[in-house]
């Protein structure tokens, strides 16, 4: 479909499809593989000026844009999800200090990030602490000039691999929610840590690691807007990303159709290809109308956030939803279509499976997702 793209955005689509056929593609099984974190592959993003698709142009960025992150996005994850997610995770853990950082903030991190000199992460999950993010433990506690953290965060995407981490942690625990502050915590900070890596069902490529925190002291400058604000930073920064990891369900599904239709016209049985067969036939319409449905959905929010419309916690999560639940919907058929095939590693049917399931979890599960659009719609009826 024709989503009425401006001549940048699809330079931008062009030059990450570029990237995720000649340098992606070829290495996605490696690195799913050898569990490395894709660092030469990142420098290429970089390189491309892709990493500035989400920093606005005072801080060295191309201007802030959902729709542009989603649409890079979505065309590295056609390659390869974990790749795709170690770029929009940056996304993620840059998003804080863009809506919530001041300018000496912005000033210090956002050029280096644009530039792809250094990637962020974002810390709120921790063990006892998924869905029910008011349950962190991780405290601060302010002692003159400085915080004083102490805590555990874990499956920490980019977690120890990125230099710039912004994390929620209790300023007050007496208040409950609204004692949760958030924090700029650099690499390297004494008193900070990383723990285990995690070995993954799927985007292996991606780190996900913990993050420690033992009397770790950081600048009260590090504390973005005020104490007491953690979980509207929290909050406030799932509405913007949540489309980048739709778009990353997308592109995942996307290339699992790719895939699934140039096997079933190459496979014969019965004396003719499998893409003749009405049944297989019915199973790719289903794909690629899901698929259509969700791009459709995820490029709406994005140009909703660009625009600035305030509530669009419902519509973020029905992208976020709707997208992954299509990926693994998607995944699973092309697995189907590639028979016995598709559960051997040596084709790419069972990775892209494996990638997609992530995306009904992180960031929200889709359960959370569904909270999310039922109370907001019996908010909107009860008016």
């Amino acid at each position: 479909m024709d989503y009425l793209l401006t001549e940048e955005q699809k330079m931008i689509r062009d030059l990450a499809r570029k990237i995720a056929v000649e340098k992606i593609a070829p290495v996605a099984a490696k690195y799913d593989q050898s569990e490395e974190f894709p660092w030469p592959e990142l420098k290429i993003i970089a390189d491309a000026d892709l990493f500035g698709l989400f920093i606005p142009e005072e801080y060295d960025g191309m201007g802030i844009s959902v729709l542009n992150l989603c649409i890079a996005t979505e065309e590295l994850a056609r390659a390869c999800g974990g790749i795709a997610v170690c770029y929009a995770a940056s996304a993620l853990g840059t998003f804080p200090i863009i809506l919530f950082g001041n300018d000496e903030q912005k000033k210090k991190y956002l050029p280096d990030i644009a530039k792809g000199k250094k990637i962020a992460a974002f810390g709120l999950t921790e063990p006892e602490a998924g869905s029910d993010a008011a349950a962190i433990k991780t405290t601060a506690r302010k002692e003159g000039n400085h915080y004083v953290l102490n805590g555990t965060k874990h499956f920490i995407t980019n977690g120890g691999e990125a230099q710039v981490y912004t994390v929620v942690v209790m300023t007050d625990k007496t208040k409950g929610p609204r004692g949760a502050s958030a924090f700029i915590v650099d690499k390297g900070t004494p008193g900070f840590t990383f723990g285990k890596k995690e070995e993954k069902l799927g985007i292996r490529a991606s780190a996900t690691q913990e993050l420690i925190f033992t009397d770790c002291k950081i600048p009260k400058e590090n504390l973005l807007s005020r104490e007491g604000m953690g979980f509207i930073v929290t909050m406030k920064t799932f509405d913007m990303s949540r489309p980048g990891v739709a778009a990353q369900a997308v592109g995942i599904a996307q290339g699992s159709l790719d895939a699934a239709v140039k096997y079933s016209k190459e496979r014969h049985q019965f004396g003719k290809s499998i893409s003749s067969f009405q049944g297989i036939q019915w199973m790719l319409a289903d794909m690629a109308t899901q698929i259509e449905a969700s791009r459709a959905l995820v490029y709406t929010v994005a140009r909703m956030v660009d625009a600035g419309i305030k509530d669009v916690g419902k519509d973020s999560a029905m992208a976020k939803m709707f997208a992954s639940d299509t990926a693994m919907k998607v995944t699973t058929d092309a697995v189907q279509i590639f028979g016995g095939y598709g559960y051997m590693r040596e084709y790419p049917a069972e990775k892209y499976m494996r990638d997609a399931k992530i995306t009904q979890i992180y960031e929200g599960t889709n359960q959370i997702q569904r909270n999310i659009i039922a109370l907001q719609l019996i908010k909107e009826t009860a008016k």
